[in-house]
């Protein structure tokens, strides 16, 4: 089984505690889980480190040529190039830049490598196009099974 992530870039620490909570019991050490991510800040990276912590395959789906570009810290590029690194594949869109109709596809693209998607996600509409509630209402169109991982009360910044 392949299992996608979608979810916010900036995450309250309650909501990515409860995210690796949830993986750890679902997508244990040595369950060798399979997982595809677009490696964006927060709950991509945080869910590609535990596929690979778990003995996984990770596959990346990158939206554009410099992609990197669009991430918010230094470390968040670093730790997007180890990933790039670990991954087994990597896809990068034909987009020549970040863009919203660029992170639409690469969600798009994601939720059609995988069978269950997990989405760190507060339940609002997408700020942008593209954006978690985007891919979470594809993939569900798509009829894959969706869990979100959100702890209620807790508000995105």
């Amino acid at each position: 089984m392949r299992f996608g992530v979608t979810g916010h870039r900036h995450l309250p620490p309650a909501i990515a505690e409860r995210a690796l909570r949830h993986w750890r019991r679902v997508l244990p050490t040595g369950s060798f889980p399979y997982g595809v991510s677009s490696l964006a800040d927060g709950a991509d990276q945080l869910f590609a480190a535990h596929v690979l912590a778990a003995g996984g395959t990770l596959e990346a789906v990158l939206p554009c040529e410099g992609y990197a570009t669009s991430l918010i810290t230094d470390d968040s590029r670093a730790r997007l190039r180890e990933l790039c690194r670990a991954a087994a594949k990597v896809t990068t869109l034909p987009y020549p830049e970040p863009s919203d109709q660029a992170y639409l596809a690469a969600g798009q693209a994601l939720v059609d490598r995988c069978d269950h998607l997990f989405a760190v996600w507060d339940g609002e509409p997408a700020r942008g196009l593209g954006g978690t509630a985007d891919i979470v209402t594809y993939a569900r169109a798509r009829g894959r099974p969706v869990t979100v991982l959100w702890v209620e009360g807790v508000i995105r910044v």
